[in-house]
Protein backbone atom coordinates (compact mmCIF):
# COMPACT_ATOMS: atom_id res chain seq x y z
CA UNK A 1 0.00 0.00 0.00
CA UNK A 2 1.42 3.37 -1.05
CA UNK A 3 1.66 5.79 1.86
CA UNK A 4 -1.00 8.48 1.53
CA UNK A 5 -2.25 11.37 3.67
CA UNK A 6 -5.27 13.68 3.42
CA UNK A 7 -5.34 17.40 4.25
CA UNK A 8 -1.58 17.36 4.49
CA UNK A 9 0.39 20.51 5.38
CA UNK A 10 2.94 21.24 2.64
CA UNK A 11 4.50 24.30 4.27
CA UNK A 12 7.20 22.40 6.24
CA UNK A 13 8.42 20.77 3.03
CA UNK A 14 9.09 24.08 1.26
CA UNK A 15 12.22 26.21 1.53
CA UNK A 16 9.92 29.28 1.47
CA UNK A 17 7.90 27.96 4.45
CA UNK A 18 4.75 29.05 2.62
CA UNK A 19 1.83 26.89 1.54
CA UNK A 20 -1.50 25.45 2.56
CA UNK A 21 -3.00 21.99 2.83
CA UNK A 22 -2.99 19.43 0.04
CA UNK A 23 -6.17 17.37 -0.21
CA UNK A 24 -4.21 14.19 -0.81
CA UNK A 25 -0.46 13.50 -0.79
CA UNK A 26 1.32 10.28 -1.81
CA UNK A 27 4.80 9.17 -0.72
CA UNK A 28 5.96 6.33 -3.02
CA UNK A 29 8.85 4.35 -1.54
CA UNK A 30 10.44 3.09 -4.74
CA UNK A 31 10.37 3.32 -8.52
CA UNK A 32 7.60 0.73 -8.85
CA UNK A 33 5.29 2.56 -6.44
CA UNK A 34 6.08 5.86 -8.16
CA UNK A 35 5.05 4.50 -11.55
CA UNK A 36 1.96 2.90 -10.03
CA UNK A 37 0.73 6.14 -8.46
CA UNK A 38 1.58 8.16 -11.59
CA UNK A 39 -0.44 5.73 -13.69
CA UNK A 40 -3.42 5.86 -11.35
CA UNK A 41 -3.41 9.67 -11.18
CA UNK A 42 -2.33 10.57 -14.72
CA UNK A 43 -5.79 11.85 -15.67
CA UNK A 44 -6.05 14.01 -12.53
CA UNK A 45 -3.11 16.33 -13.27
CA UNK A 46 -0.96 15.27 -10.30
CA UNK A 47 1.58 17.70 -8.87
CA UNK A 48 4.98 16.08 -8.36
CA UNK A 49 7.17 17.79 -5.75
CA UNK A 50 10.74 17.20 -4.64
CA UNK A 51 12.78 19.61 -2.55
CA UNK A 52 10.23 22.42 -3.07
CA UNK A 53 13.13 24.85 -3.38
CA UNK A 54 11.94 26.61 -6.52
CA UNK A 55 8.18 26.72 -5.99
CA UNK A 56 5.66 29.02 -4.37
CA UNK A 57 2.78 26.93 -3.05
CA UNK A 58 -0.56 28.62 -2.60
CA UNK A 59 -1.58 29.47 0.94
CA UNK A 60 -5.05 28.36 -0.11
CA UNK A 61 -3.74 24.83 -0.61
CA UNK A 62 -3.60 22.32 -3.48
CA UNK A 63 -6.69 20.49 -4.72
CA UNK A 64 -4.84 18.35 -7.25
CA UNK A 65 -3.25 15.14 -5.91
CA UNK A 66 0.35 15.63 -4.84
CA UNK A 67 3.18 13.12 -5.14
CA UNK A 68 6.27 13.69 -2.98
CA UNK A 69 9.53 12.13 -4.21
CA UNK A 70 11.47 12.35 -0.93
CA UNK A 71 11.87 8.57 -0.67
CA UNK A 72 13.10 8.15 -4.25
CA UNK A 73 16.65 8.93 -3.18
CA UNK A 74 18.75 6.08 -4.58
CA UNK A 75 21.89 6.74 -6.62
CA UNK A 76 24.86 4.76 -7.90
CA UNK A 77 28.31 5.64 -9.22
CA UNK A 78 29.84 3.34 -11.84
CA UNK A 79 33.31 4.56 -12.76
CA UNK A 80 32.64 7.99 -14.35
CA UNK A 81 28.89 7.49 -14.61
CA UNK A 82 26.20 8.43 -12.10
CA UNK A 83 22.61 7.21 -12.10
CA UNK A 84 20.26 9.01 -9.70
CA UNK A 85 16.57 8.89 -8.92
CA UNK A 86 14.50 12.08 -9.03
CA UNK A 87 14.49 12.52 -5.25
CA UNK A 88 18.26 12.61 -4.80
CA UNK A 89 19.58 15.82 -3.25
CA UNK A 90 22.10 17.70 -5.34
CA UNK A 91 24.33 18.53 -2.41
CA UNK A 92 24.70 14.86 -1.45
CA UNK A 93 25.85 13.60 -4.84
CA UNK A 94 28.12 16.62 -5.21
CA UNK A 95 30.00 15.62 -2.06
CA UNK A 96 30.08 11.93 -3.01
CA UNK A 97 31.46 12.75 -6.47
CA UNK A 98 34.23 14.82 -4.87
CA UNK A 99 35.29 11.88 -2.71
CA UNK A 100 35.56 9.75 -5.86
CA UNK A 101 37.53 12.37 -7.78
CA UNK A 102 34.69 13.06 -10.20
CA UNK A 103 34.07 16.57 -11.53
CA UNK A 104 30.87 18.08 -12.95
CA UNK A 105 28.71 18.41 -9.86
CA UNK A 106 30.67 21.14 -8.05
CA UNK A 107 27.98 23.72 -8.81
CA UNK A 108 25.44 21.69 -6.82
CA UNK A 109 27.23 22.14 -3.52
CA UNK A 110 24.94 24.13 -1.27
CA UNK A 111 22.01 23.65 -3.66
CA UNK A 112 18.74 22.83 -1.85
CA UNK A 113 17.34 21.34 -5.06
CA UNK A 114 16.85 17.69 -6.00
CA UNK A 115 17.65 15.92 -9.26
CA UNK A 116 14.10 16.01 -10.68
CA UNK A 117 13.72 19.74 -10.28
CA UNK A 118 17.25 20.52 -11.40
CA UNK A 119 16.73 18.72 -14.70
CA UNK A 120 13.26 20.26 -15.13
CA UNK A 121 14.74 23.76 -14.98
CA UNK A 122 18.27 22.95 -16.24
CA UNK A 123 19.80 24.23 -13.02
CA UNK A 124 23.14 25.99 -13.38
CA UNK A 125 25.66 28.07 -11.47
CA UNK A 126 29.34 29.02 -11.66
CA UNK A 127 29.62 28.18 -15.37
CA UNK A 128 28.32 24.64 -14.85
CA UNK A 129 24.86 23.29 -15.73
CA UNK A 130 23.01 20.02 -15.33
CA UNK A 131 22.83 19.81 -19.14
CA UNK A 132 26.65 19.69 -19.34
CA UNK A 133 26.77 16.26 -17.69
CA UNK A 134 23.35 14.86 -18.68
CA UNK A 135 23.25 11.71 -20.83
CA UNK A 136 19.70 10.36 -20.63
CA UNK A 137 16.67 10.04 -18.38
CA UNK A 138 13.72 7.72 -17.90
CA UNK A 139 10.50 9.74 -17.71
CA UNK A 140 6.81 9.02 -17.37
CA UNK A 141 4.58 10.73 -19.94
CA UNK A 142 1.32 11.72 -18.24
CA UNK A 143 -0.41 12.05 -21.63
CA UNK A 144 0.47 8.63 -23.04
CA UNK A 145 0.92 6.91 -19.65
CA UNK A 146 4.14 5.36 -20.90
CA UNK A 147 7.76 5.37 -19.77
CA UNK A 148 10.27 6.56 -22.34
CA UNK A 149 13.98 7.39 -22.36
CA UNK A 150 15.01 10.91 -23.34
CA UNK A 151 18.48 11.77 -24.67
CA UNK A 152 20.22 15.08 -24.16
CA UNK A 153 18.97 16.18 -27.58
CA UNK A 154 15.41 15.19 -26.64
CA UNK A 155 15.60 17.34 -23.50
CA UNK A 156 16.03 20.56 -25.53
CA UNK A 157 17.99 22.22 -22.76
CA UNK A 158 18.51 25.98 -22.75
CA UNK A 159 18.83 28.63 -20.06
CA UNK A 160 16.48 27.58 -17.23
CA UNK A 161 14.49 25.45 -19.68
CA UNK A 162 13.91 21.85 -20.72
CA UNK A 163 11.30 19.96 -22.71
CA UNK A 164 9.76 18.90 -19.39
CA UNK A 165 8.27 22.38 -19.10
CA UNK A 166 6.40 21.83 -22.38
CA UNK A 167 5.40 18.17 -22.31
CA UNK A 168 4.11 16.58 -19.07
CA UNK A 169 7.11 14.34 -18.52
CA UNK A 170 7.83 13.26 -14.94
CA UNK A 171 11.44 12.33 -14.25
CA UNK A 172 12.02 8.87 -12.76
CA UNK A 173 15.82 8.68 -12.89
CA UNK A 174 18.68 10.16 -14.88
CA UNK A 175 22.20 9.22 -15.96
CA UNK A 176 25.17 11.59 -15.99
CA UNK A 177 28.77 11.46 -17.28
CA UNK A 178 31.39 13.00 -14.99
CA UNK A 179 35.10 13.71 -15.49
CA UNK A 180 38.05 12.34 -13.51
CA UNK A 181 39.94 15.11 -11.73
CA UNK A 182 42.16 15.62 -8.69
CA UNK A 183 40.02 15.63 -5.55
CA UNK A 184 41.78 18.73 -4.19
CA UNK A 185 40.95 20.73 -7.32
CA UNK A 186 37.32 19.63 -7.04
CA UNK A 187 37.21 20.52 -3.36
CA UNK A 188 38.80 23.93 -3.97
CA UNK A 189 36.14 24.76 -6.56
CA UNK A 190 33.39 23.60 -4.22
CA UNK A 191 34.79 25.81 -1.44
CA UNK A 192 34.80 28.81 -3.77
CA UNK A 193 31.23 28.08 -4.81
CA UNK A 194 30.12 27.80 -1.18
CA UNK A 195 31.82 31.06 -0.28
CA UNK A 196 30.08 32.78 -3.19
CA UNK A 197 26.71 31.48 -2.06
CA UNK A 198 27.33 32.66 1.49
CA UNK A 199 28.04 36.21 0.37
CA UNK A 200 25.57 36.54 -2.51
CA UNK A 201 22.56 34.43 -1.56
CA UNK A 202 20.47 34.10 1.61
CA UNK A 203 20.75 30.82 3.47
CA UNK A 204 17.64 28.97 4.51
CA UNK A 205 17.55 30.62 7.93
CA UNK A 206 15.86 33.28 5.77
CA UNK A 207 13.20 31.13 4.04
CA UNK A 208 13.50 31.70 0.28
CA UNK A 209 13.38 29.92 -3.06
CA UNK A 210 16.54 31.25 -4.67
CA UNK A 211 16.45 33.66 -7.58
CA UNK A 212 12.97 34.98 -8.32
CA UNK A 213 13.48 36.13 -11.92
CA UNK A 214 15.48 34.73 -14.81
CA UNK A 215 18.24 36.97 -16.12
CA UNK A 216 17.12 38.79 -19.26
CA UNK A 217 19.35 38.27 -22.30
CA UNK A 218 22.61 40.12 -21.86
CA UNK A 219 21.75 41.53 -18.46
CA UNK A 220 21.20 40.64 -14.81
CA UNK A 221 17.83 40.70 -13.08
CA UNK A 222 19.58 41.59 -9.84
CA UNK A 223 21.30 44.60 -11.42
CA UNK A 224 18.05 45.94 -12.87
CA UNK A 225 16.22 45.44 -9.58
CA UNK A 226 18.98 47.30 -7.76
CA UNK A 227 18.54 50.24 -10.11
CA UNK A 228 14.85 50.62 -9.22
CA UNK A 229 15.55 50.40 -5.48
CA UNK A 230 13.83 47.03 -5.07
CA UNK A 231 15.75 46.24 -1.88
CA UNK A 232 13.33 48.58 -0.12
CA UNK A 233 10.25 46.72 -1.39
CA UNK A 234 8.12 44.61 0.95
CA UNK A 235 4.63 43.19 1.07
CA UNK A 236 3.12 41.75 4.24
CA UNK A 237 5.53 39.14 5.55
CA UNK A 238 7.63 39.09 2.37
CA UNK A 239 10.48 41.42 1.52
CA UNK A 240 13.36 41.76 -0.91
CA UNK A 241 16.60 40.48 0.62
CA UNK A 242 18.91 43.31 1.62
CA UNK A 243 22.04 41.83 0.03
CA UNK A 244 20.66 40.85 -3.39
CA UNK A 245 17.55 42.26 -5.03
CA UNK A 246 16.63 39.09 -6.95
CA UNK A 247 15.76 37.21 -3.75
CA UNK A 248 12.57 37.38 -1.70
CA UNK A 249 12.66 36.22 1.91
CA UNK A 250 9.83 35.19 4.19
CA UNK A 251 10.17 37.20 7.41
CA UNK A 252 8.04 34.68 9.28
CA UNK A 253 4.39 34.97 8.30
CA UNK A 254 4.34 35.61 4.55
CA UNK A 255 1.53 34.26 2.40
CA UNK A 256 1.63 33.34 -1.26
CA UNK A 257 -0.30 36.53 -2.00
CA UNK A 258 2.35 38.61 -0.21
CA UNK A 259 5.03 37.10 -2.43
CA UNK A 260 3.03 37.55 -5.62
CA UNK A 261 2.31 41.20 -4.83
CA UNK A 262 6.03 41.76 -4.32
CA UNK A 263 6.85 40.00 -7.60
CA UNK A 264 4.31 42.21 -9.38
CA UNK A 265 5.83 45.37 -7.86
CA UNK A 266 9.24 44.40 -9.23
CA UNK A 267 7.81 43.35 -12.59
CA UNK A 268 5.87 46.60 -13.05
CA UNK A 269 8.72 48.89 -12.08
CA UNK A 270 11.24 47.17 -14.37
CA UNK A 271 8.82 47.29 -17.27
CA UNK A 272 7.99 50.95 -16.62
CA UNK A 273 11.63 52.04 -16.52
CA UNK A 274 13.28 49.64 -18.99
CA UNK A 275 10.49 48.07 -21.08
CA UNK A 276 11.75 44.63 -20.02
CA UNK A 277 9.32 41.94 -18.89
CA UNK A 278 11.14 39.87 -16.29
CA UNK A 279 10.14 36.20 -16.30
CA UNK A 280 9.77 34.41 -12.94
CA UNK A 281 12.13 31.51 -12.42
CA UNK A 282 9.87 30.04 -9.74
CA UNK A 283 6.65 28.07 -10.26
CA UNK A 284 3.35 28.88 -8.56
CA UNK A 285 1.45 25.75 -7.56
CA UNK A 286 -2.01 25.26 -6.11
CA UNK A 287 -5.40 26.90 -5.76
CA UNK A 288 -5.34 30.64 -6.39
CA UNK A 289 -7.51 33.50 -5.34
CA UNK A 290 -8.80 35.77 -8.08
CA UNK A 291 -6.14 38.36 -7.23
CA UNK A 292 -3.36 35.77 -7.27
CA UNK A 293 -4.48 34.39 -10.62
CA UNK A 294 -4.55 37.89 -12.11
CA UNK A 295 -1.00 38.61 -10.97
CA UNK A 296 0.39 35.24 -12.06
CA UNK A 297 -1.22 35.48 -15.50
CA UNK A 298 0.42 38.86 -15.94
CA UNK A 299 3.96 37.97 -14.85
CA UNK A 300 4.11 34.41 -16.16
CA UNK A 301 4.08 33.85 -19.89
CA UNK A 302 3.16 30.22 -19.29
CA UNK A 303 0.09 31.00 -17.23
CA UNK A 304 -0.97 28.78 -14.36
CA UNK A 305 0.86 25.68 -13.15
Amino acid sequence: MIECFENYDLKPHTTFKIGGLAKKVYFPENKEEFIEVLSSLADKAPVVLGGCSNVLISSKGVSNPVIMTSKLDKYEFDEEFLTAQCGVKGGIISKEAQKLGLSGLEFMIGFPGWVGGMIYMNASAHNQAISDIFIEADVYNLNTKKIITLTKEDMKFSYRKSVMQIIPYILINAKFKLIKKDTKLINDLMERNLEFRKTRQPNLSYPNVGSIFRNPTGDSAGRLLDLIGAKEFKSGGAKIWQNHANFIVNTGNATSYDVLKLIKMCYDEIYKDYMIKLIPEIKFIGDMSENEAEIWNTVSKKGLV
